[in-house]
């Protein structure tokens, strides 16, 4: 495999349905192994999204489509200030914790960004408030369903020009608004989780945003994470750096990275995280809008064998499989060492899972700043709105976070 691959057009979109969008690497062959991506996986994703257009607005919750973010001030627990910003109104909510957020990347040619500056506006990389009239947020279906693919296409050139000289966009998602739209949402603290990439240079993503956090002093509203990439030669011994200056999550992305995470090269990965005490926060599933040839990575049975063999490590499952969520939760109900990352899922979805979970193992996350910090806030508050699952909406929104990552309450 290459170490220092070059990049096409559709890799720079790379999607991370939740994820960071990045460059990914091409594997050792274009044509999947037909024993490990089959014509009943590409179905069966093709049949989700069938599915969900046709039974959008027919769950428990009926229909819930809003007028773009600031739409979901007509919900309860929010409201407009005066500024015209969504803000959550709800003081009942407790310290949340958002284990699945981003800042902006200044990669491969390095354009200038400026992580401290504050902007008059966040622009959300898939943003409902970006037009007027604004675009519909239909919160019943996986998120990423409400862009159009011109919506999608625009977002492809914005990601593919923050290589190369920048843009405005990415300037906005800085240190200072991440924390004024945390604020705004009530959300304690954030983990933002970067991506190696493997690029042939420009690829520090996790030193750049640490740096960033230690020089804006936010250190108590923001931790980072890191990341390794799978065809390093070097990758356990930067993984025990990383470990040694204080990272407690590794972020690993299979659709853009390109690699199964059961391939055997990563066992050693896994068997020094565990050592060390470190969760993996995996991109979990297929999100249905990146490259056709990644989607082969992620289905939810090539994370079984990690879950398996290494009881101690706590794995982070992002998005909850995304479009693959009914085969993740299976997994995560098998294995105690399996948490899911709610981001992404529509209000139909969560439902199932936080009855089949009961809670346990379920951890809010945004996707900021793909997407408004709001969107995830509005299902969780929606699935736990009765007396019975008050403890539930705290469970998730904060404590299950806390359980497995204590620094983040500090």
């Amino acid at each position: 495999m290459s170490e220092t691959p070059g990049l096409s057009r559709r890799q720079l979109l790379g999607i991370a349905a939740g994820g960071i969008a990045a460059a990914s690497t091409p594997g050792c062959d274009d044509a999947p192994d037909p024993a490990r991506y089959t014509q009943a996986d590409i179905d069966q994703l093709a049949r989700q999204q069938r599915d969900e257009a046709a039974n959008k607005g027919k769950g428990p919750y009926g229909e819930q489509r809003y007028a773009g973010y600031r739409g979901l001030a007509s919900l309860p627990w929010f409201d407009l200030n005066p500024a015209g910003d969504l803000i959550c109104i709800d003081d009942s909510l407790p310290g949340i914790v958002d284990v699945h957020a981003h800042l902006g990347m200044s990669i491969l040619f390095k354009p200038p960004l400026d992580l401290q500056a504050s902007t008059p506006r966040v622009r959300h990389l898939l943003d409902c408030d970006g037009t007027t009239p604004p675009g519909k947020l239909d919160l019943d279906i996986y998120i990423n369903g409400n862009f159009s693919e011109e919506a999608l296409g625009k977002n492809e050139r914005v990601l593919m020009t923050q290589g190369l000289w920048g843009n405005d966009v990415v300037r906005s998602h800085t240190i200072p608004n991440l924390i004024a739209e945390m604020d705004a949402m009530r959300v304690q603290h954030s983990l933002v989780l970067p991506i190696k990439l493997g690029l042939p240079f420009g690829d520090d993503l996790t030193e750049q945003w640490r740096t960033a956090i230690a020089t804006a002093n936010a250190s108590e509203r923001i931790t980072s994470g890191c990341s390794v990439h799978p065809q390093d030669p070097d990758r356990v011994e930067q993984l025990k750096h990383y470990a040694a200056t204080g990272a407690r999550v590794v972020k690993l992305h299979p659709t853009v990275q390109r690699f199964y995470p059961d391939d055997p090269s990563m066992m050693p990965l896994y068997e020094e995280a565990q050592r060390l005490g470190m969760v993996i926060f995996f991109h979990g599933g297929r999100a249905g809008i990146e490259p056709e040839s990644s989607q082969r990575y992620a289905v939810p049975r090539h994370y079984a064998k990690v879950l398996r063999d290494f009881p101690r490590l706590q794995i982070i499952l992002g998005h909850a499989g995304a479009r693959d969520s009914a085969g993740m939760l299976e997994l995560a109900l098998a294995h105690q060492n399996a948490w899911l990352g709610i981001h992404g899922q529509g209000v139909r979805s969560l439902e199932t899972i936080i009855r089949r979970t009961g809670g346990e193992r379920l951890l809010f996350g945004t996707d900021w700043p793909w997407y408004h910090l709001g969107a995830t806030l509005a299902k969780v508050l929606i699935c736990t709105d009765s007396p019975q699952r008050q403890a539930i909406r705290r469970t998730i929104l904060r404590d299950n976070a806390v359980s497995l990552l204590p620094s983040l309450a500090d």
